[in-house]
């Protein structure tokens, strides 16, 4: 074909697009001065057995539970990477252990296991986490401290996801949901891709903020109880250094040595208690600055947090921003009072922070049951127990009965109102003391695998998640190494 030729030719094709697709994505619509009615469109569809909304904490493992279980599986995530609140917090994981170490005498029991604790071996192995080397301070409040860094936990999240066969959608958005006669039938997705209806038989929220529940009519509410943050990394800072102006101080908190750059017995965790210094003091606590810090490498703070309450909702658009300018001033604040306080920081820097605020609860999503805030300190255990947990983010002044657990029961995890609908995560508890224990990493990890789990039961079984007989859940569960109290 000549030049000229198929340059023409080109441009008829060209103008042939062009024209097909205004046709398509600009009909005839209602329109006002105060609204737009969207036309409808045709979208293309993608059927899996199981659908996961949210790759963070929970999603994560449930993601991995149900692809292992052998379900066609997949996660939807906003971001670009998986790890959620676990790694955009960068904090200390709590915990795998039952608070062993506040009370005389008291068995030691991991409490969490399965893919969670599997997670954490091979994380360990690559590097990236401290294990559970036991704190030698603030035993009362938590027994060990699992420390972990935040890169190499989201590349080993996208291995297991792939080990287990699940289609990863990262960088897209939940946009809605298609719901027929109490049951979900499909989700609509939001990428660069386009807009696609994703139809499947079981679902699981572990969006944090409970959007798939919304989007399914579920029913919610919106405590609006907690502050929220940003943690930053601070590199050319040491915690050892750190440790000796505590130290100075006679300021010394929490306090934990484990592996640290390949080596043992280094501090891994390191926490200030009351300062003689009240400018310090009084600038730390106007910008919300937690004096804590976690690590797992040399001459870098993996995790320094600022903290902010939101004047309004964590669910509006604008009050969020407003919030992210705020605390990222906060975080620019906190770093400038390290370099000029403590001695070997004078040429420390920013070198994480999370992408966006993290929020300790969105939507409170209604369930079957609601764990109380006497279940968990009294170490109440049920007959459908899904989950074994022993943290409780207020110790001391709540602790688990002597060191104990308590039960995170299935019917806790099933969505009101919708059959075929999970969630885990932070968004289950309204009692704002019991979800100062259910919302914890690990606790979030545990449950992500049950309701993983349960999902792709489900749909194995062409049943909703009233009808999935318990006993071949905890089967399953039991199988992959869940730890169920005696």
């Amino acid at each position: 074909m000549k030049r000229r030729d198929f340059s023409k030719t080109m441009l008829l094709l060209g103008l042939g697009a062009k024209s097909t697709f205004a046709r398509q994505s600009i009909p005839s619509a209602v329109e006002s001065p105060e609204s737009y009615e969207e036309p409808a469109k045709r979208l293309p569809v993608r059927h899996f057995d199981v659908v996961v909304a949210g790759g963070g904490t929970a999603g994560l493992f449930a993601a991995i539970a149900a692809g292992r279980q052998g379900a066609k599986t997949m996660l939807i995530e906003s971001k670009g990477y998986c790890g959620g609140i676990a790694v955009e917090g960068g904090t200390a994981i709590h915990s795998f252990y039952n608070l062993y170490t506040a009370f005389e005498g008291c068995k030691k029991i991991k409490a969490v296991q399965g893919i969670p604790a599997e997670f954490m071996d091979k994380l360990t192995e690559m590097g990236g986490c401290t294990g559970y080397p036991e704190m030698e301070t603030a035993r009362d409040y938590d027994a060990v401290c699992t420390a972990i860094d935040t890169e190499l936990y989201k590349l080993l999240a996208f291995r297991m996801l792939e080990q287990a066969g699940v289609f990863v959608a990262v960088n897209t958005l939940l946009a809605g949901a298609i719901v027929n006669d109490s049951r979900i039938r499909g989700v609509i997705t939001e990428s660069r891709s386009g807009r696609e209806a994703i139809m499947a038989n079981s679902f699981v929220d572990c969006t944090g903020y409970g959007d798939l529940c919304a989007h399914a009519g579920a029913g919610f509410n919106v405590p609006n109880d907690y502050d929220s943050c940003n943690s930053f990394g601070l590199a050319n800072a040491s915690i050892d250094d750190y440790y000796e102006f505590l130290k100075s101080h006679n300021a010394i908190g929490q306090m934990c040595r484990g592996p640290r750059s390949g080596e043992e017995n280094k501090f891994v965790r390191m926490g200030a208690e009351q300062l003689d210094i009240p400018a310090l003091q009084a600038e730390a606590h106007k910008i919300g600055m937690s004096m804590i810090t976690t690590t797992v490498h040399d001459n870098y703070l993996m995790y320094i947090k600022c903290n902010y309450k939101i004047p309004g909702s964590v669910l509006n658009r604008d009050d969020v921003a407003k919030a992210e300018i705020e605390i990222r001033n906060r975080i620019a604040r906190a770093a400038e009072l390290l370099r000029e306080y403590v001695p070997g920081f004078e040429k420390a820097f920013i070198a994480r922070t999370s992408p966006s605020l993290c929020i300790r609860r969105g939507r409170q999503i209604i369930c079957d049951y609601d764990i109380t805030h006497e279940d968990v300190i009294d170490g109440r255990h049920f007959d459908d127990d899904t989950v074994v947990y022993g943290f409780h983010d207020w110790a001391p002044r709540y602790q688990i009965k002597d060191g104990g657990t308590y039960g995170i029961p299935y019917r806790a995890l099933c969505v009101k109102s919708v059959e075929n609908l999970y969630a885990a995560g932070m968004m289950i508890t309204s009692d704002h003391r019991a979800h100062m224990s259910t919302r914890n990493t690990v606790s979030c990890m545990g449950q992500g695998q049950a309701t993983g789990t349960a999902a792709a039961l489900c749909a194995q079984k062409h049943c909703g998640s009233r009808e999935l007989k318990f006993a071949d859940l905890k089967k399953e569960l039991l199988k992959s190494k869940v730890y169920f109290a005696s």
